[in-house]
């Protein structure tokens, strides 16, 4: 759906992108991930046909980003970090005003925004000023805005950027709809926990290069190997003899590098030294001391261990 190659753009001195390569199928929702600056909206913006890249090529749907602009807007939606709003319009007005822009049919025109406002919950607030809105709402009023035209392909900005914690669950519920729709979604956004938990393919982008570009599941991977002989943890509860004893049961053994408690957790964080494969000394250790078993657990990499490692010495 989405296809990049060689995708260069200047500005001035600086190079916002620099080679970009990607492809993103049907049906995919892609996480962009990278820091402020990165060429993330940049990227967006030259797919969307709202920038012309300085070299290389993109498509959308099969289409030229550089010649078939007009079709292309039919085909997406494109919501921007920060949305251009008309403030003195209420948000059965506003949603109006683009369904008229996107030249829907009069005749269809209020099914169509009944149907935008029930996916994205603000039937209740059809009547409210736009400027009287929350940011979470205001984030589901874009979501409602793209949504209009029933687009293939949503490219959406940093979704939750600004949104308190419930704020930021119900757009991933929300993004996480669209998906099960059938929808090909591209995010942006530097909060890597909620893409971790959404997306099937991620691309990690730094000063306007692609560095890694695929599965999270295989970004795992890569990072297991990047840590190659790194050491390993695991997370564990014991009960029993008092959590010194416990503590003294494993720093005895020396493939054990340190033990570390988290209070918080009420857990010990057990470093295992390189080149130590498997876990079972630990449980054989513990038994031995008297203590009972309440979790085990080896720490695995997460998306912002695949960040760091992917990321770490890439980019000079």
């Amino acid at each position: 759906m989405i296809e990049t190659n060689g995708l260069t753009k200047r500005y001035g001195a600086l190079t916002a992108l620099d080679d970009l390569t990607l492809s993103i199928g049907a049906g995919e929702v892609f996480g962009f991930i990278g820091p402020n600056g990165a060429g993330k909206t940049t990227t967006m913006k030259v797919l969307s046909c709202l920038l012309r890249a300085d070299a290389g090529s993109a498509s959308v749907c099969g289409l030229d980003v550089r010649t078939s602009g007009d079709e292309i807007r039919r085909l997406i939606g494109y919501m921007p970090d920060f949305l251009g709003l008309y403030d003195d319009l209420t948000v059965d007005e506003y949603l109006q005003f683009f369904a008229s822009a996107y030249r829907i049919p009069r005749a269809r025109r209020r099914g169509v925004i009944e149907q935008a406002m029930e996916l994205t919950d603000l039937r209740d607030k059809r009547d409210a000023m736009v400027d009287s809105l929350s940011r979470g709402m205001t984030q589901r009023l874009g979501v409602a805005r793209v949504l209009i035209h029933d687009p293939k392909v949503l490219l959406l900005d940093e979704p939750a950027s600004g949104l308190d914690p419930r704020a930021r669950i119900e757009m991933r519920s929300l993004l996480l709809e669209l998906a099960r729709m059938g929808k090909t979604l591209m995010v942006s956004s530097h909060i890597l926990s909620e893409l971790s938990e959404m997306c099937t393919m991620i691309g990690i982008i730094e000063r306007g290069k692609l560095l890694y570009c695929g599965s999270i599941k295989d970004a795992y991977a890569r990072t297991r190997s990047l840590a190659g002989a790194e050491r390993v943890a695991v997370r564990l509860e014991a009960e029993g003899p008092g959590p010194a004893a416990v503590r003294t049961a494993l720093e005895t053994d020396a493939r054990v590098v340190r033990v570390v408690a988290d209070e918080e957790t009420r857990t010990l964080v057990v470093e295992i030294a390189a080149g130590v494969h498997g876990h079972h000394f630990l449980i054989e250790g513990l038994i031995k001391s008297g203590a009972r078993i309440a979790s085990f657990q080896p720490e695995d990499v997460n998306l912002e261990d695949a960040f760091l490692k992917l990321t770490t010495g890439a980019i000079q």
